[in-house]
């Protein structure tokens, strides 16, 4: 049995969180907590603890679907990703460390630099007709992290025959998109959540091997 089961004020079950099942869990905001083995994950060593945090959310978030989309069986893929945030930054270079081209969408060409910096091949301005044009049928998969209303019409032609575009940001109006794209080239629409256990013990020690960090400003509690 799989699901999730929160730290804080989560509901107690599957067998491997221990204490009163009537009361929640209080893991969430104490100095130290007991927890089942199954709930653990190992930080490598050369992984400082203030980068790690994120990598257990932006990290994981963008590497489940690469996993799901058969981005780390070893075969070399073009992933286009969509929206060059604190999301959209981390699955540069986890896809750039697993070996593939990586082709970053952005509405305007102002962080084209810093998108290259990350790892990325090309830069695709999805405002741009000629730049759409020029990057047409090139992505293999796609991790789309916009969070806000947007248009995925835009986005589908980016897509080669038999592609998946990854829905990972929230959009909270319905998505209207043609049929046709997804009938002549076979491609799909996805979305993803998070990711499990195993998976996220694989992206931290994928981290640790490629020395691949999240953009941290650290800065100190009063």
């Amino acid at each position: 049995m799989s699901g999730k089961c929160g730290t804080y004020n989560g509901v107690r079950k599957y067998g491997r969180v221990p204490g009163n099942k009537d009361l929640p869990t209080y893991g969430g905001y104490t100095a130290s907590n007991v927890v089942h083995q199954h709930f653990v994950f190992k930080i490598p060593e050369n992984i400082p603890l203030e980068v790690a945090a994120p990598i257990l959310c932006a990290g994981i978030t963008m590497y489940d679907p690469l996993k799901q989309w058969g981005a780390t069986k070893g075969h070399k893929m073009v992933i286009g990703i969509v929206g060059i945030g604190g999301l959209g930054t981390m699955g540069i270079k986890i896809a750039k460390a697993l070996g593939h081209d990586v082709v970053a969408i952005s509405t305007s060409a102002a962080k084209k630099e810093m998108a290259a910096s990350k790892g990325a091949t090309h830069f695709c301005v999805s405002t741009d007709a000629e730049s759409l044009k020029a990057h047409a049928g090139m992505c293999n998969l796609i991790l789309n992290t916009i969070s806000a209303d947007h248009d995925l019409n835009t986005y589908m032609p980016l897509l080669a025959k038999g592609g998946v575009m990854c829905e990972l940001g929230l959009s909270m109006k319905p998505h209207t998109f043609s049929q046709l794209p997804l009938i002549f080239n076979r491609t799909a629409i996805t979305g993803s959540n998070i990711g499990g256990i195993p998976a996220t013990q694989e992206v931290l020690d994928l981290c640790a091997k490629h020395q691949i960090f999240p953009d941290c400003q650290t800065i100190k509690a009063s």
